[in-house]
């Protein structure tokens, strides 16, 4: 296993490079004909605050491979503790970035999540943006947990489609607790989750203006965009992501 650079929050290990050191670091363990089902999730305030007061979520992505720091508030918080070169890893920029990268090559992709035919116009999305035909397998999850023979069959379903990477697009903390279950039942290279990506790249969704997500205002966009649905998320997530980290530094430089 290579080793993964990262830096804690919240108690949390964050990917501490960018989205170009993500990447070759995927492509580098899918040469290897070994494969470890590792998860990876793109992590940010919401997950990071919801693992703070879930401890099955917390150990859950303490065992991921790579959490990649979602958000610009995360990532200001680790180059607070020392990690000047991370840089945020958008789960979208991410998987555009993997979409690219593979297109040319043997790796195959099994996209799991959205709305019924969201995952299938996705792949349809991939082919024509990234010229990626490598997308081999679709699934739309139903809205309740699976059961332990329903992850079994979608495991050995992917198995045999000889996937390397499986993508989730969820929602947190309902898309790490499904990696992680569909872990123990199938045989890939890794399980990625991105959240609202799927959506993003089939223009579901609008994303945030540049300058906004380089402001770490992109959950205010989001919020102006779905109010009904976000209000209630943003008004707890941002106080307390930010309320936690004053009080997780402040913690730090009295040990120190």
């Amino acid at each position: 296993m290579e080793k993964i650079k990262s830096v804690k929050v919240l108690d949390v290990p964050l990917f501490a490079g960018n989205i170009q050191d993500a990447s070759s670091i995927l492509r580098n363990e899918m040469r290897k004909e070994a494969r470890h089902n590792y998860c990876i999730s793109a992590t940010g305030a919401h997950g990071l605050v919801t693992a703070h007061s879930d401890p099955n979520l917390k150990n859950i992505l303490s065992s991921f491979y790579i959490n990649l720091p979602d958000g610009m508030p995360t990532v200001w918080v680790g180059r607070m503790k020392g990690e000047k070169e991370m840089q945020r890893c958008y789960g979208p920029d991410f998987f555009a970035e993997m979409m690219q990268s593979t297109a040319h090559t043997p790796i195959r992709h099994f996209f799991c999540g959205g709305k019924e035919g969201v995952a299938d116009e996705l792949k349809a999305a991939c082919a024509s943006k990234f010229h990626n035909y490598n997308v081999v397998g679709t699934f739309c999850p139903p809205f309740r947990e699976l059961s332990d023979q329903e992850f079994r069959e979608l495991g050995e379903k992917i198995t045999s489609l000889d996937i390397n990477v499986v993508w989730v697009g969820i929602s947190t903390p309902k898309q790490e607790k499904f990696a992680y279950q569909l872990a123990r039942y199938t045989n890939v290279h890794f399980i990625v989750t991105v959240g609202a990506a799927f959506d993003f790249h089939i223009g579901k969704v609008v994303q945030a203006p540049g300058f906004m997500q380089k402001m770490g205002l992109e959950w205010f966009f989001r919020l102006c965009v779905e109010p009904k649905r976000l209000w209630k998320r943003y008004l707890q997530i941002v106080p307390l992501f930010v309320y936690y980290n004053i009080l997780n530094l402040r913690h730090s430089k009295i040990q120190h």
